[in-house]
Protein backbone atom coordinates (compact mmCIF):
# COMPACT_ATOMS: atom_id res chain seq x y z
CA UNK A 1 0.00 0.00 0.00
CA UNK A 2 1.35 3.44 -0.88
CA UNK A 3 2.42 5.76 1.95
CA UNK A 4 -0.23 8.39 1.21
CA UNK A 5 -2.92 5.68 1.22
CA UNK A 6 -1.69 4.40 4.59
CA UNK A 7 -1.73 7.91 6.08
CA UNK A 8 -5.23 8.56 4.73
CA UNK A 9 -6.48 5.23 6.06
CA UNK A 10 -4.89 5.78 9.46
CA UNK A 11 -6.41 9.25 9.76
CA UNK A 12 -9.83 7.90 8.83
CA UNK A 13 -9.44 5.10 11.35
CA UNK A 14 -8.75 7.56 14.15
CA UNK A 15 -11.74 9.64 13.06
CA UNK A 16 -14.00 6.60 13.19
CA UNK A 17 -12.48 5.29 16.41
CA UNK A 18 -11.77 2.06 14.54
CA UNK A 19 -10.56 -0.98 16.48
CA UNK A 20 -10.42 -4.55 15.22
CA UNK A 21 -12.68 -6.34 17.66
CA UNK A 22 -11.47 -9.94 17.49
CA UNK A 23 -7.90 -11.16 17.50
CA UNK A 24 -5.85 -14.25 18.22
CA UNK A 25 -7.07 -16.35 21.18
CA UNK A 26 -10.64 -15.04 20.78
CA UNK A 27 -13.51 -17.38 19.89
CA UNK A 28 -15.13 -16.91 16.51
CA UNK A 29 -18.78 -15.77 16.44
CA UNK A 30 -21.52 -18.33 17.08
CA UNK A 31 -23.89 -17.89 14.16
CA UNK A 32 -26.02 -19.89 11.73
CA UNK A 33 -25.43 -20.04 7.99
CA UNK A 34 -28.27 -20.73 5.56
CA UNK A 35 -26.76 -23.09 3.00
CA UNK A 36 -27.94 -25.29 0.15
CA UNK A 37 -27.19 -29.01 0.33
CA UNK A 38 -27.55 -31.65 -2.35
CA UNK A 39 -30.34 -34.16 -1.73
CA UNK A 40 -29.70 -36.26 -4.86
CA UNK A 41 -28.07 -35.87 -8.26
CA UNK A 42 -30.17 -32.89 -9.36
CA UNK A 43 -32.00 -31.49 -6.33
CA UNK A 44 -30.97 -29.25 -3.44
CA UNK A 45 -32.62 -28.18 -0.21
CA UNK A 46 -31.98 -25.60 2.48
CA UNK A 47 -29.77 -26.61 5.39
CA UNK A 48 -28.78 -24.56 8.41
CA UNK A 49 -25.15 -25.02 9.47
CA UNK A 50 -23.73 -23.43 12.59
CA UNK A 51 -20.30 -22.17 13.51
CA UNK A 52 -19.84 -25.38 15.48
CA UNK A 53 -20.59 -27.45 12.38
CA UNK A 54 -17.76 -25.73 10.57
CA UNK A 55 -15.23 -25.10 13.34
CA UNK A 56 -15.76 -27.27 16.44
CA UNK A 57 -13.22 -30.00 17.24
CA UNK A 58 -11.10 -29.34 14.18
CA UNK A 59 -8.32 -27.06 12.98
CA UNK A 60 -9.31 -25.16 9.87
CA UNK A 61 -8.17 -22.33 7.63
CA UNK A 62 -10.72 -19.67 6.69
CA UNK A 63 -10.16 -16.82 4.26
CA UNK A 64 -12.75 -14.11 3.70
CA UNK A 65 -13.07 -11.82 0.73
CA UNK A 66 -15.26 -8.98 -0.58
CA UNK A 67 -17.29 -10.86 -3.13
CA UNK A 68 -17.88 -13.75 -5.49
CA UNK A 69 -17.09 -13.03 -9.14
CA UNK A 70 -15.00 -9.94 -8.25
CA UNK A 71 -11.54 -9.58 -9.87
CA UNK A 72 -8.91 -10.27 -7.18
CA UNK A 73 -11.13 -12.78 -5.40
CA UNK A 74 -11.60 -14.74 -8.63
CA UNK A 75 -8.17 -14.36 -10.23
CA UNK A 76 -5.94 -14.93 -7.20
CA UNK A 77 -7.46 -15.30 -3.74
CA UNK A 78 -9.70 -18.37 -4.20
CA UNK A 79 -7.54 -20.03 -6.89
CA UNK A 80 -4.47 -19.71 -4.66
CA UNK A 81 -6.10 -21.64 -1.81
CA UNK A 82 -7.58 -24.21 -4.18
CA UNK A 83 -4.09 -24.82 -5.57
CA UNK A 84 -2.52 -25.10 -2.11
CA UNK A 85 -5.39 -27.10 -0.58
CA UNK A 86 -3.54 -30.41 -0.30
CA UNK A 87 -0.39 -28.70 1.00
CA UNK A 88 -2.42 -26.94 3.69
CA UNK A 89 -4.15 -30.15 4.77
CA UNK A 90 -0.77 -31.89 5.01
CA UNK A 91 0.24 -29.43 7.76
CA UNK A 92 -2.27 -30.35 10.43
CA UNK A 93 -5.34 -28.63 8.97
CA UNK A 94 -8.66 -30.44 8.60
CA UNK A 95 -10.44 -28.14 6.14
CA UNK A 96 -10.18 -24.90 4.15
CA UNK A 97 -13.13 -22.52 3.91
CA UNK A 98 -13.78 -19.44 1.80
CA UNK A 99 -16.33 -17.00 3.24
CA UNK A 100 -18.07 -14.12 1.51
CA UNK A 101 -21.14 -11.98 2.10
CA UNK A 102 -23.05 -13.63 -0.73
CA UNK A 103 -25.98 -16.04 -0.71
CA UNK A 104 -25.69 -19.79 -1.22
CA UNK A 105 -26.88 -19.64 -4.84
CA UNK A 106 -24.22 -17.11 -5.82
CA UNK A 107 -21.47 -18.96 -3.97
CA UNK A 108 -22.25 -22.25 -5.74
CA UNK A 109 -22.34 -20.64 -9.18
CA UNK A 110 -19.07 -18.85 -8.46
CA UNK A 111 -17.44 -22.14 -7.45
CA UNK A 112 -18.62 -23.77 -10.67
CA UNK A 113 -17.42 -20.77 -12.70
CA UNK A 114 -14.03 -21.08 -10.99
CA UNK A 115 -13.77 -24.71 -12.03
CA UNK A 116 -13.97 -26.15 -8.52
CA UNK A 117 -14.81 -29.84 -8.55
CA UNK A 118 -18.26 -30.46 -7.09
CA UNK A 119 -18.85 -33.07 -4.43
CA UNK A 120 -22.10 -34.63 -5.60
CA UNK A 121 -22.55 -36.77 -2.50
CA UNK A 122 -25.94 -36.04 -0.86
CA UNK A 123 -25.42 -33.80 2.17
CA UNK A 124 -22.00 -32.60 1.03
CA UNK A 125 -20.61 -29.10 1.59
CA UNK A 126 -20.57 -28.44 -2.14
CA UNK A 127 -17.02 -28.86 -3.41
CA UNK A 128 -14.27 -31.40 -2.94
CA UNK A 129 -11.45 -29.04 -1.98
CA UNK A 130 -12.04 -25.48 -0.74
CA UNK A 131 -15.54 -25.24 0.76
CA UNK A 132 -17.51 -22.03 0.18
CA UNK A 133 -19.41 -20.52 3.14
CA UNK A 134 -22.32 -18.18 2.27
CA UNK A 135 -22.50 -15.44 4.91
CA UNK A 136 -25.39 -13.84 3.06
CA UNK A 137 -26.73 -11.84 6.00
CA UNK A 138 -23.20 -10.93 7.18
CA UNK A 139 -23.82 -12.32 10.67
CA UNK A 140 -20.39 -13.93 10.94
CA UNK A 141 -18.68 -10.99 9.25
CA UNK A 142 -20.26 -8.51 11.65
CA UNK A 143 -19.38 -10.73 14.60
CA UNK A 144 -15.76 -10.69 13.46
CA UNK A 145 -15.90 -6.87 13.19
CA UNK A 146 -14.89 -7.32 9.54
CA UNK A 147 -17.96 -5.75 7.95
CA UNK A 148 -17.40 -2.85 5.59
CA UNK A 149 -19.65 -0.79 3.33
CA UNK A 150 -18.53 -0.29 -0.26
CA UNK A 151 -21.73 1.38 -1.45
CA UNK A 152 -20.27 4.65 -2.75
CA UNK A 153 -16.91 3.24 -3.87
CA UNK A 154 -18.00 0.09 -5.72
CA UNK A 155 -21.76 -0.16 -5.36
CA UNK A 156 -21.37 -3.35 -3.34
CA UNK A 157 -23.22 -2.48 -0.15
CA UNK A 158 -22.13 -4.47 2.93
CA UNK A 159 -19.24 -6.87 2.35
CA UNK A 160 -16.41 -8.55 4.23
CA UNK A 161 -12.97 -7.03 4.51
CA UNK A 162 -10.24 -9.30 3.18
CA UNK A 163 -8.56 -11.47 5.85
CA UNK A 164 -7.55 -15.04 6.66
CA UNK A 165 -7.14 -17.04 9.84
CA UNK A 166 -6.44 -20.40 11.38
CA UNK A 167 -9.25 -21.52 13.70
CA UNK A 168 -8.51 -24.25 16.21
CA UNK A 169 -11.65 -25.72 17.78
CA UNK A 170 -13.49 -22.43 17.39
CA UNK A 171 -10.63 -20.26 18.66
CA UNK A 172 -8.54 -17.95 16.48
CA UNK A 173 -5.00 -19.33 16.40
CA UNK A 174 -3.57 -16.94 13.82
CA UNK A 175 -5.08 -14.02 11.92
CA UNK A 176 -3.94 -12.05 8.87
CA UNK A 177 -5.89 -8.83 8.25
CA UNK A 178 -5.25 -6.76 5.15
CA UNK A 179 -4.08 -3.16 5.47
CA UNK A 180 -5.28 -1.39 8.59
CA UNK A 181 -8.46 -3.40 8.76
CA UNK A 182 -12.04 -2.66 7.67
CA UNK A 183 -12.78 0.79 6.30
CA UNK A 184 -16.00 1.89 4.67
CA UNK A 185 -15.68 2.83 0.99
CA UNK A 186 -11.96 2.22 0.92
CA UNK A 187 -10.44 3.09 -2.45
CA UNK A 188 -7.84 0.40 -1.75
CA UNK A 189 -8.51 -3.34 -1.61
CA UNK A 190 -5.17 -4.52 -0.20
CA UNK A 191 -4.13 -8.10 -0.84
CA UNK A 192 -0.73 -8.73 0.73
CA UNK A 193 -1.05 -11.03 3.76
CA UNK A 194 -4.24 -13.10 3.44
CA UNK A 195 -3.07 -15.04 0.39
CA UNK A 196 -2.49 -18.79 0.30
CA UNK A 197 1.30 -18.57 0.24
CA UNK A 198 1.37 -16.47 3.43
CA UNK A 199 -0.84 -19.05 5.09
CA UNK A 200 1.36 -21.92 3.93
CA UNK A 201 4.45 -20.13 5.25
CA UNK A 202 2.79 -19.64 8.64
CA UNK A 203 1.77 -23.31 8.86
CA UNK A 204 5.29 -24.38 7.93
CA UNK A 205 6.74 -22.15 10.65
CA UNK A 206 4.45 -23.67 13.26
CA UNK A 207 5.40 -27.18 12.15
CA UNK A 208 9.09 -26.29 12.39
CA UNK A 209 8.65 -24.89 15.90
CA UNK A 210 6.95 -28.10 16.98
CA UNK A 211 9.80 -30.34 15.82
Amino acid sequence: MKLNSIITALFASFQLGFVIGLSESDSVPKVSFLTRTRTDDDDFDWKILTSDDYFANKRVVLFALPGAFTPTCSSTHLPGYEEKYDDILSMGVDEVYCLSVNDAFVMRQWGLHQGLEEDKTPGSLGFKKVKLIPDGAAHFTRGMDMSTMWDAERGFGERSWRYSMVINNGVIEKMFVEGLGPMDNSAEDPFEVSDALSMVNYLKSVQKDEL
